[in-house]
């Protein structure tokens, strides 16, 4: 095992996680984020303080690095691009270009064959009007780029609903209006892929939100074994219509016959996959670093049942009793000022 140097863009939680990962099998990481002291920093062996769309300090980042991957999808698809003339970028560009904008992403996933629910392009007030007599007056208003833990959104419950002045509320920038879909719960699927096409899939969580955030993922999820096979489908084929290598988190929709509509993908490690580090010998932030390092992937399969809860904002304030309570992996993400909405660390229970 000769080790590697890998660069992460991005220094939130998740590139803390995969830098302590990558440090288990023996490899060094470079993080490249503007905000020095940032989560990843903390474990990582360097940081470039800069832009995500430096030049200079991309091509430091090339130059020092064997291979880069991301931590988020809001990395400039054209800073991946410059990357990927020098280094191997994983997950290639391409998943950038479709995870970014939202009706890109639909289509994307339609064109694999994929249900998702109905949507049309809102680029001002008027289609938006016209968006919602289609659906009957109701739907989700999504912005297509940036949108994260129900930021940029704006649902329509009732047709009676005032629709005076939404476009401009959220912007003035291209929207996505989806129709809303009966789903009798969500459920997630952490899949990766290495450079050889080889699949390895998780077991499907099934997550809860509060105010737009994720709260708990749970093992396993309360469906049956073909609308786990049909999601595993799902996220395979998406993996191989974009040639993809690494993890990669797929949220869906679960229909009240067992059937699946995708809401999103994110490609990157994923917050409903932190499960996966209490639960399975090889957690989803040592696959991605295998993956993206050229390594076997590991085995997926789940030892135990569990519930993943997120700690957020205030939440911090109840770690002591979380540790100490047995069965119980207490993960803090480096964060020193607790924020509402703000992930400041995980919990995850075995049951079983």
């Amino acid at each position: 095992m000769s080790a590697r140097t890998i660069g992460i863009i991005g220094g939130g939680q998740l590139g803390r996680m995969l830098a302590m990962a990558a440090a288990r099998l023996n490899h060094r990481t470079i993080i490249l984020e503007p905000q020095a002291d940032c989560p990843a920093s903390q474990v990582a062996n360097a940081q470039i303080v800069a832009a995500y769309d430096d030049p200079q300090a991309l091509a430091e980042l090339a130059r020092r690095c064997d291979v880069v991957t991301y931590e988020f999808e809001n990395v400039p698809v054209a800073a991946a691009q410059a990357l990927a003339e020098s280094v191997r970028v994983y997950p290639p560009p391409r998943a950038l270009e479709v995870s970014q904008d939202r009706l890109v992403e639909k289509r994307f996933i339609r064109d694999c064959g994929i249900a998702t629910a109905d949507f049309a392009a809102v680029d001002d007030q008027t289609g938006l009007e016209a968006a919602l007599d289609r659906f009957d007056g109701v739907g989700v208003l999504k912005t297509r780029r940036l949108g994260y833990d129900g930021k940029g959104q704006r649902l329509f419950r009732l047709p009676t609903e005032s629709r005076h002045g939404a476009f401009a509320a959220l912007g003035g920038v291209p929207l996505i209006l989806e129709s809303l879909v009966p789903f009798e719960r969500e459920i997630s699927i952490i899949a990766a892929r290495d450079g050889e096409g080889t699949i390895a899939c998780y077991d499907p969580a099934e997550n809860v939100h509060r105010d737009g955030i994720l709260h708990s993922s749970t093992l396993p999820a309360g469906i049956g074994e073909a609308t786990a096979d049909e999601a595993r489908k799902a996220a395979r084929a998406i993996l191989d219509r974009l040639d993809y290598v690494g993890v990669i988190g797929v949220e869906f929709f679960v229909l009240p016959g067992g059937g699946l509509v995708v809401n999103e993908i994110a490609p990157r490690v994923h917050n409903s996959g932190h499960w996966t580090e209490a639960a399975c010998v090889v957690s989803q932030f040592e696959q991605h670093i295998r993956a993206v390092a050229g390594h076997p992937l590991g085995d997926p399969r789940r030892h135990s049942d569990c519930v993943m809860q997120n700690l957020v904002g205030d939440d911090i304030d109840d770690v002591p009793d979380w540790l100490s309570r047995p069965g119980v992996l207490v993960h803090l993400y480096g964060k020193t000022e607790a924020r509402p909405g703000r992930k400041m660390g995980h919990i995850t229970r075995i049951l079983a």
